[in-house]
């Protein structure tokens, strides 16, 4: 037995190191269909699962009733890439509980309970890019407490209690999110992030903004600075470059000055709703020439003929409004509580109008005979005199004469009857005293009694609403619309999105996966001047079964893109060479065990020939 243990020993270390990848364990109440990733959801446990397998790159645990954590709970997880622990019953997180997992990009500890942030709270974590903490209860976080975080992209804190922002030196911040706190404005030597794409800083009750501030982003392309206490237009935002999202909802800034944003023409996005806004101007077109997404909601609205232009630019140059239902007329009475957007033009009230466009006839100037005394000079067909044996002859009456603006009204109003045109139509009669209604667009009928609506006719056509939707584009950036595919989805547990550059040399897709609760997201740290391919697919379900993409090009400028990271080689070309190794140990164990038993049973000269044979094997 002494020649069979030190053999057996490797044999059994060996088996021991493989059964893990080929046992393929899934922690108890959570699924693992899709490879390398855990979905725990809803368990209703106060820890974390067990026997989480060491390959694993995505941990879904929220909505679990977590209350707190260890770093055993994360030994022997160095592969992990993404970690949602939100919607759990966390007060707090222990000092270094998270320097196992130095892998980590994404961390989502939205909608806890936590308080405080200390210094080593994410201590180890030198590769994350996403730290998600909104929707806490933080009131305090420790001034060196994102010092280790220099690789961070985005970084959500709103909706906690902040009274105190502490300094960050972030060089590749890109995301800042600070809304719904009580923290003062912050000052340039606050906030050292010099890529910064999007700035965050709506209800923090700011009365002014930091001109230093602003001035100090060169790459700036969303603010949010919506729900504060501005009383007038931020002068500051007349010197911003390449703005193409701004919300200044919310304020109360009185009467909007529209000189104020003729330098904001490339804006694709704004928001400029509960302004006390009663109209707006018709050279809104003109202002935002590349705008796609407006919203105007909870404004008193005139609904009169100044705004009926509104509906159908919107509808022509397809401009999404958002918050429709939102968007309703106060005045005049008939119009109160109707949908802007739905208003036809006649519902406007606009005068009118008979002015009718007329195609020219040439005709032959006859002298007047020295009895007429007519008191138009104009070439127009004038009824004749009526007579006592009117003429029989239908086939030589000339044409129905051309309307015209030259023609007395006087004339003309002696013949035709009072409004017997309808809708605008415009009354005319021949030289029988026929008369005829030239009715306006839109209009038919011989009393242009009838109405024609054009919008079914424009809008029958029109497909179907894609299910993702590029609404946002930046040189470096893509706002996504994910509404309707995850609305109809009404099951889906998040999204896995599947993005690569069509237009440069590397092709590797990237992936990202965010929870259902994301209707709008923002992929960042692109190229400029880019073609990416975008892909959606349900997350924790085969990819290919359902995914829907896109394709959109990221705008030039020069910005300093993000480096994209490497994906790690697939689990499965890792299996098949385990298990040849495994089989092979497997039949040397065999071999060992029979050499063993053959040795208590044979002389001493046949033992020495076995050990050899095992020697050789």
């Amino acid at each position: 037995m002494k020649l069979c243990l030190p053999l057996l020993l490797p044999l059994l270390f060996y088996q021991h190191l493989w059964s893990p990848a080929l046992a393929n364990s899934c922690p108890k109440d959570c699924t693992c269909q899709v490879q390398d990733s855990v979905f725990c959801f809803s368990r209703k446990e106060t820890k974390m699962p067990s026997e989480v397998t060491t390959t694993t790159k995505n941990l879904y645990v929220f909505k679990n009733g977590i209350e707190s954590l260890s770093q055993e709970d994360f030994l022997e997880l160095e592969n992990l890439e993404m970690l949602d622990l939100s919607q759990n019953k966390l007060t707090e997180l222990p000092d270094h509980v998270f320097e196992p997992l130095s892998s980590l990009h994404n961390l989502d500890l939205s909608a806890n309970q936590i308080v405080h942030i200390s210094k080593d709270s994410f201590a180890g974590l030198e590769h994350l890019e996403r730290l998600y903490l909104y929707s806490n209860l933080i009131e305090s976080i420790h001034p060196a407490a994102f010092d280790g975080l220099q690789q961070l992209l985005e970084l959500k804190l709103q909706g906690n209690k902040l009274t105190i922002m502490p300094a960050l030196k972030m060089p590749h911040l890109l995301l800042l999110d600070l809304r719904f706190n009580s923290i003062p404005s912050p000052e340039p030597n606050d906030l050292q992030t010099p890529k910064l794409e999007s700035l965050k800083l709506g209800g923090l009750g700011l009365s002014s903004l930091d001109e230093e501030l602003l001035g100090g982003f060169k790459n700036l392309h969303e603010l949010d600075i919506s729900n504060n206490q501005l009383t007038t237009f931020p002068g500051v935002l007349r010197e911003v470059r390449g703005l193409v999202s701004l919300s200044l909802a919310g304020n109360p800034m009185g009467p909007l000055k529209w000189e104020d944003f003729e330098k904001l023409s490339e804006l694709q996005e704004l928001d400029i709703s509960n302004l006390s806004l009663q109209g707006l101007p018709e050279t809104l077109p003109q202002l935002f020439p590349h705008l796609q997404r407006l919203t105007v909601a909870e404004n008193p609205f005139n609904c009169l003929c100044n705004l009926a232009w509104f509906p159908s630019w919107l509808r022509i140059k397809q401009i999404h409004l958002s918050r429709t239902e939102e968007t309703r007329c106060h005045f005049p009475p008939f119009n109160s509580g109707k949908v802007l957007e739905r208003l036809s033009h006649r519902e406007f009230g606009c005068p009118v109008t008979t002015t009718v466009t007329t195609r020219t006839v040439k005709t032959t100037a006859i002298p007047p005979a020295p009895i007429t005394n007519l008191p138009s000079t104009t070439h127009e067909v004038i009824p004749g005199k009526p007579s006592d044996n009117p003429s029989t002859e239908t086939g030589n009456d000339p044409p129905p004469p051309t309307p015209s603006s030259t023609i007395d009204p006087d004339l003309r109003s002696t013949f035709c009857p009072p409004n017997i045109c309808l809708n605008g139509g415009t009354c005319w009669l021949d030289n029988k005293r026929r008369f005829e209604c030239i009715c306006p667009p839109g209009t038919l009928g011989r009393y242009c009694e009838k109405e024609e609506d054009p919008l079914p006719h424009t809008e029958d056509p029109t497909l179907p609403e894609p299910e993702i939707t590029a609404i946002l584009v930046t040189s470096s950036s893509i706002l996504l619309d994910l509404h309707q595919y995850i609305d109809m989805r009404p099951q889906i547990r998040g999204v896995k999105l599947t993005y690569k550059n069509l237009s440069g040399l590397d092709k590797r897709a990237k992936h990202l996966n965010i929870p259902a609760s994301y209707p709008e997201y923002t992929i960042r740290g692109l190229q400029q001047n880019s073609t990416y391919s975008v892909c959606a697919s349900p997350l924790g379900e085969p990819e290919d079964e359902d995914r829907v993409c896109i394709e959109s090009q990221t705008i030039s400028q020069q910005l300093t893109p993000t480096g994209a990271r490497l994906e790690d080689p697939k689990l499965t070309t890792m299996l098949i060479p385990a298990v040849a190794i495994l089989l092979l140990l497997v039949l040397v164990a065999v071999a060992v065990g029979v050499a063993c038993y053959m040795h208590k049973k044979k002389p001493k000269s046949q033992t020495a020939d076995l050990e050899s044979v095992i020697i050789i094997l």
